[in-house]
C-alpha cells in the first residue's frame, strides 16, 4: 500500500510539473509572438505623440496586437485624475506565469494629455477589465502625450528599462 501511494504521489509530482512546463511554454510562446510586433513599433513611438488615440489603436490592429486587458492609472502618486491607460495582450493567467518565473510581461502605458473621464471606473469595472470595441470609442480622439513599452526587452531579460 505504501508503494503504491509513493507511486500516486511520484506520478501527480511529474504531472504537475509537465503542466507547468507546458504553460511556461505557452508563456514564452506568447511572448515571442506579440513582442517582436510591440517592437517594431517602438522607433516611431513619438509620431503619436500629439495623435488621437485611435490612430494608434490602428496601428496595433495593422499588427496584429490584439489588447486584451487594461487598467488606469495617475500621473502622480497620490493622485486622483487618470491619465494613464495601461494596455495588456494577455489574461490574467499568463501574468501568473510571468510573475511565478520572473519573466518580463509586456505592456504599454499610455499617457494622455488630457485627464481620462470619470466614467472609466465604470466601463472598466461593467467590462472585468477586458478590452472592447465600446472601450476603444471611448479613448479614440484623446491626445496621446507620451507612450511606454513595458517588458520588451526579453522575457527572461534582468534589463527591464523601458522603451
Amino acid at each position: 500500500m505504501k508503494t503504491l501511494l509513493k507511486i500516486l504521489f511520484i506520478s501527480n509530482l511529474f504531472f504537475i510539473y509537465d503542466c507547468k512546463a507546458q504553460t511556461t511554454s505557452d508563456y514564452i510562446t506568447f511572448y515571442n509572438g506579440v513582442v517582436p510586433q510591440l517592437n517594431s513599433i517602438v522607433p516611431n513611438k513619438t509620431q503619436f505623440y500629439g495623435q488621437n488615440f485611435s490612430n494608434f489603436y490602428n496601428e496595433l490592429l495593422t499588427k496584429h496586437i490584439d489588447i486584451v486587458m487594461l487598467n488606469y492609472d495617475t500621473k502622480t502618486d497620490p493622485g486622483a485624475k487618470y491619465y494613464i491607460l495601461r494596455l495588456f495582450f494577455a489574461n490574467t493567467n499568463m501574468w501568473s506565469i510571468s510573475t511565478d518565473n520572473t519573466y518580463q510581461f509586456p505592456s504599454i502605458a499610455i499617457t494622455f494629455e488630457n485627464e481620462i473621464p470619470s466614467q472609466i471606473k465604470n466601463m472598466v469595472e461593467e467590462s472585468g477589465s477586458k478590452w472592447n470595441s465600446t472601450l476603444a470609442q471611448f479613448f479614440a480622439n484623446m491626445k496621446i502625450e507620451k507612450i511606454k513599452f513595458i517588458g520588451v526587452n526579453g522575457y527572461n531579460s534582468p534589463d527591464r528599462s523601458l522603451k
